[in-house]
């Protein structure tokens, strides 16, 4: 694992090319509805103990790691994407789409505020973190 000197993300691959960022999660969620913070920080409490686990950010969104990341949350304008990756497609009434990304596939789940941060939705994302 490296950190980067500048940003203090961490990557899996030492001096991994990246476009450094000290944007903070609060930044990223200016202007966004506040029930998409709560919803996020139910997130975040769901996943934090999984251990190991860094939590960053990019320009637009927030990234979680092991060894390599795993978990992407955006904001957008009234919903959170939240993106995981794993091995293949996971057939899910969550799942609002999946996308192929090189040798897996991403899974976005859309979620509106923090009720649909459900054990079934942790469950479901654990598959990221697990393939991570």
């Amino acid at each position: 694992m490296w950190t980067c000197p500048d940003c203090d993300r961490i990557f899996k691959t030492f001096n991994q090319s990246h476009m450094c960022t000290n944007t903070t999660i609060d930044e990223i969620f200016e202007g966004k509805p506040d029930v998409l913070l709560l919803a996020f920080d139910k997130l975040l409490i769901g996943v934090i103990d999984w251990e190991p686990c860094s939590v960053g950010t990019s320009t637009k969104s927030i990234v979680f790691t092991k060894e390599k990341a795993w978990l992407i949350v955006r904001p957008m304008s009234k919903e959170l994407d939240i993106k995981f990756y794993f091995s293949e497609i996971i057939q899910h009434k969550l799942i609002f789409k999946t996308t192929l990304f090189g040798n897996k596939c991403a899974h976005h789940i859309r979620v509106k505020d923090d009720s649909q941060i459900t054990t079934e939705l942790l469950q479901l994302i654990r598959n990221g973190y697990d393939f991570a």
